[in-house]
């Protein structure tokens, strides 16, 4: 190495960093030594990891934390359709700025959960029962195909997950929490759609149970409609534990039959 590598190395870009090459020479030959100046700031204690991309993470990090949150609250029926997005709002609900809030909004329109309104701003969606009609008939054939294949796909794994899901939404029926309720229906129906291996139709799957969700919720007034909710999963879980196709298939069509004349009785 030239004798002046063992001083230090300057790099140019935005703006120099520094740093001593003593503490990494023992690793100098497994990396460029480019790419430790890029690793390093500047500091007069030697190295210390970089600080510059962190407030650029710290933004998406928020943006995903708001939009998850959203979506959990919409697909749960905590807010309702038509609810207007209030960013100034949201930015103190969540101890967040207007701008990690509005790229959660901007992705939750993208993806059709918020849609505009006549006035300025964002609104969870609303459907006639037309509409709501036909987006359950996509997402009764999605959530079909989804038993289908993880029938065929179960292993140790996906299935004690299935079983602990369902034993989160018999604890919150037999509570009589509504609203535990509505999160557990969620995450049990997504254990599903993980357990097909698949992500890209467990993806398809989610989009329309987040749709739906604030029309699904309007269904569970009662601690008994909770009750015969959560057995109905049981049957449902014993046809695709059967790891017969046809079985999981039949199953799940009866499923989500009953949950949409239920949805649209509620309607």
């Amino acid at each position: 190495m030239h004798a002046n590598s063992k001083k230090g190395l300057q790099h140019s870009c935005n703006k120099s960093y520094v740093c001593n090459i003593a503490p990494v020479q023992n690793n100098i030959a497994s990396k460029p030594l480019t790419a430790y100046c890029l690793d390093i700031v500047k500091t007069s204690k030697g190295l210390v990891l970089p600080d510059f991309d962190q407030t650029s993470d710290a933004k998406v990090s928020a943006a995903r934390r708001v939009e998850q949150s959203l979506v959990d609250s919409i697909s749960a029926g905590e807010v309702k359709p038509g609810a207007r997005m209030d960013e100034v709002s949201l930015a103190e609900k969540y101890g967040v700025s207007r701008t990690p809030v509005r790229e959660a909004l901007n992705r939750l329109a993208a993806q059709g959960i918020l849609v505009p309104g006549e006035k300025r701003g964002l609104f969870v969606a609303e459907y006639s029962r037309e509409e709501l009609g036909q987006i359950f008939e996509a997402m009764h054939e999605i959530e079909i195909a989804c038993a289908r294949i993880a029938s065929q796909r179960l292993n140790l794994l996906t299935r004690s997950e299935i079983e602990m899901a369902q034993a989160a939404c018999m604890k919150a029926a037999e509570d009589g929490d509504r609203a535990a309720y509505l999160r557990a229906n969620e995450a049990f129906h997504q254990t599903i759609y993980r357990a097909t291996g698949n992500p890209y139709i467990a993806e398809i799957a989610r989009e329309f149970r987040h749709r739906t969700g604030p029309f699904r919720a309007k269904r569970f007034a009662t601690a008994e409609d909770l009750m015969v909710s959560a057995k109905s999963h049981d049957v449902l879980i014993s046809d695709i534990f059967s790891e017969n196709s046809t079985t999981a298939t039949t199953g799940m069509r009866n499923h989500m039959t009953e949950s949409l004349l239920q949805t649209l009785k509620a309607n």
